[in-house]
């Protein structure tokens, strides 16, 4: 009856940060920035399932190998206008720095030679169309030049199939052309210039995949490491795909991961917010949290990602069910290194719900809400003086349906409107009765 918690699955814990303190000790004499930037929820072409999830998974590698993130984190389904944007401030963050890193994951197409990133909107119906409504490669590389950076990585897993063919678009059959590298600069591409990469099946594509798994490796320097991605890809994909990279001479070394170094400091990338007691110690996953308004502000965080520390399953199974979607040990207790991890998660955005009295048949529906509680409120405003406790919450790019008759009731969460409607029809029908549908929305308000 409730929304899964959000499908991507955070791979990096406390034991592979511990690894990583001789990175940030070896990265903190740097500057490094980067643009994480993932595109799956097309509007007008085929959506993809994994580079909103690709994304997510490299902002987080990133960050704690010392990376300064734009916007903090990965920035998603971006259309033009936020594309544009995010590139002009990595272009002003990127001044004085020693490395700059672009990432992108999601539809990219050549057109008349030209490699070109497909924003989540973007609607061409000919050729005059590109260049307003998908955002140039070449701006990104422009925005490094003349930083001053030593080095400037542009990661593209962006070579899936162009989803333009049938518009009469001058593009290839599938995949970027290869782009000359500029002045210490390496270009890496998902798959050979011209050719097609995977998306993946398992929830990331195999290039990023490997990638952030790769750069995690102590005492690999970077034409090392994208030679072990690509064979990574290579194994993985048995030789369909193949990794390709374009650069020009780097000036000095370096590593992701610096070769290991004694007496390494506190990974800063795990350094937590100020709390109203005490700043989280080392260790924390085993620090249990005792001060009130710690433990407070892990229940409400559990609430907002759907795992109700309130109701008869208790604030361990709660903590238990979130451990086990995040690849924690099970423990269900409340430790620092827990809300640590929660402070971590992405936002949420937007939010949805629908709640229903059985005893008062009366019912409210909500969408757009920036939290659980404003959606669940809103929708409770709707059901007058009832208090209607069945709730049904669902965010991001989930959609809810409420079907009905008069013998049973249903509530259903699914990845579209059409299937929400299907699923709760289905499920209220099992009573034997013909059921309606009496309310369903996505969490952004599209599908009413």
């Amino acid at each position: 009856m409730r929304a899964s918690f959000f499908n991507r699955v955070l791979t990096v814990t406390m034991l592979a940060a511990a690894l990583l303190v001789a990175t940030v000790a070896a990265a903190s004499a740097e500057k490094r920035v980067a643009l994480v930037v993932g595109n799956s929820a097309y509007k007008n072409i085929t959506p993809l399932d994994n580079p909103s999830r690709d994304a997510s998974l490299m902002a987080e590698t990133l960050g704690l190998l010392g990376f300064a993130l734009v916007g903090g984190r990965a920035q998603l389904d971006l259309d033009k206008g936020a594309m544009d944007l995010a590139v002009q401030s990595f272009g002003r963050q990127v001044q004085g720095a020693d490395v700059a890193l672009f990432y992108y994951a999601g539809h990219g197409v050549q057109v008349a030679g030209s490699n070109y990133l497909v924003p989540v909107g973007a609607n061409p119906t000919r050729e005059a169309d590109v260049d307003f409504q998908m955002t140039d490669v070449n701006l990104v590389l422009r925005q490094m030049q003349g930083s001053g950076t030593r080095l400037n990585l542009v990661i593209l897993d962006a070579c899936r199939n162009n989803p333009f063919g049938s518009r009469g678009l001058r593009s290839s059959d599938g995949g970027l052309a290869q782009m000359r590298a500029p002045e210490g600069t390496l270009i890496s591409y998902a798959t050979q210039p011209g050719n097609v990469a995977q998306d993946g099946s398992d929830g990331h594509s195999p290039y990023t995949k490997a990638l952030a798994a790769t750069v995690r490796t102590a005492g690999l320097d970077v034409f090392q490491t994208f030679n072990q991605v690509g064979l990574a890809v290579k194994r993985a994909t048995s030789g369909a795909q193949q990794p390709w990279v374009s650069s020009s001479p780097i000036d000095g070394t370096f590593y992701f991961v610096a070769p290991t170094q004694t007496a390494p400091p506190q990974v800063a990338a795990m350094q937590p917010d100020p709390l109203p007691a005490e700043r989280l110690r080392a260790d924390p996953d085993r620090v249990p949290l005792r001060d009130a308004a710690l433990l407070s502000e892990l229940s409400e965080r559990l609430y907002e990602l759907n795992f109700d520390p309130d109701t008869a399953d208790g604030l361990t199974r709660a903590i238990t069910k979130l451990q086990q979607r995040i690849s924690m040990a099970p423990t269900g207790e409340p430790t620092e290194g827990l809300l640590l991890r929660m402070r971590k998660m992405e936002d949420l955005k937007p939010w949805g719900s629908i709640v229903y009295g059985p005893d008062d048949s009366k019912w409210g529906i909500s969408w757009n809400h920036a939290s659980r509680r404003a959606a669940v409120a809103d929708a409770r405003g709707n059901c007058a003086d009832a208090k209607c406790p069945i709730e049904l919450s669902f965010y991001g790019k989930s959609c809810g349906a409420f079907a009905i008759s008069d013998k049973s009731w249903s509530l259903v969460q699914r990845d579209s409107v059409q299937r929400a409607r299907d699923a709760a029809l289905d499920e209220c029908g099992k009573a034997g009765k013909a059921c309606r549908i009496i309310g369903s929305v996505c969490a952004d308000g599209s599908g009413r």
